[in-house]
């Protein structure tokens, strides 16, 4: 599955693309992130960094907190419904599959609504695509040199004038409007999977996505978002309230 239109330029769609796998990025409880090059052999104008996103079967990933995000979820074919509550080897990549397919699901959402995340590329059972955010290269700057390979820093990592943190709470505030508007919410959002790329923010890890709705904990997991994020901004000067920032989501989402 190809990620939304309008494409970005930079987005390499050659038949002749090859792709390069060139180290890993980041592991984590669920996924391994990966740096891909896909390129044209001797086509300079066809190349693009993308980061890989791998997920694990359940059998080989440490994340436990399945329970919340997915009640309100349905799972469209039974065959895999039924094998994920027997927890069957094929259960376990058919549950793999619906967190990958959830978060490209979210990001496509999301890129297509204006919000700040990475654009997805594409799907692949597990493995999703997308852009690559990276510190020293913008989206279609990237040349291949060592700087246009280091990924943004987080949040939680940087120590941004008053000027940008004012900015970046701008942004977050907006990026949490957007999400809150489609009825969703974060659910896990923290100053570790927001970027810091130059002046803008850029959130990732998108896989427990949930609806504000139908799911019984959506309200308290919006709240503990709001907790998260306003804790790092009192903690970089700026005087935010969660209270406050939770009663504007909760109004743009009714």
């Amino acid at each position: 599955m190809r990620g939304p239109e309008p494409r970005p330029g930079w987005v390499v769609t050659a038949d002749a693309a090859i792709d390069t796998d060139l180290g890993v990025l980041k592991t984590g409880k669920e996924a391994d992130v990966f740096l891909l090059e896909r390129a044209v052999p001797d086509d300079p104008d066809q190349f693009s960094l993308l980061a890989a996103k791998r997920y694990r079967s359940s059998e080989h990933r440490a994340f436990h907190r399945d329970s919340a995000y997915v009640e309100g979820r349905q799972v469209r074919r039974s065959r895999d419904r039924r094998a994920i509550e027997r927890k069957s080897s094929y259960g376990r990549e058919a549950a793999a599959a619906q967190w990958a397919g959830a978060e490209f699901a979210a990001l496509t959402m999301l890129w297509s609504a204006g919000a700040p995340v990475p654009y997805p590329v594409q799907i692949d059972g597990t493995e999703i695509l997308m852009e690559f955010v990276g510190e020293h290269a913008s989206s279609g700057e990237a040349d291949g040199s060592a700087a246009s390979r280091v990924a943004a820093p987080r949040l939680a990592r940087v120590r941004p004038d008053a000027g940008t943190v004012e900015a970046y709470w701008d942004q977050l505030r907006h990026a949490m409007g957007v999400l809150a508007a489609l009825g969703y919410a974060h659910g896990d959002l923290s100053p570790y999977n927001v970027l810091a790329q130059g002046e803008r923010i850029v959130i990732i890890d998108l896989p427990q996505v949930l609806d504000l709705v139908a799911n019984p904990h959506g309200t308290d997991l919006l709240m503990r978002d709001c907790r998260t994020m306003c804790t790092w901004f009192r903690s970089r000067g700026l005087d935010v309230d969660e209270g406050e920032l939770f009663a504007e989501l909760i109004a743009q989402a009714w």
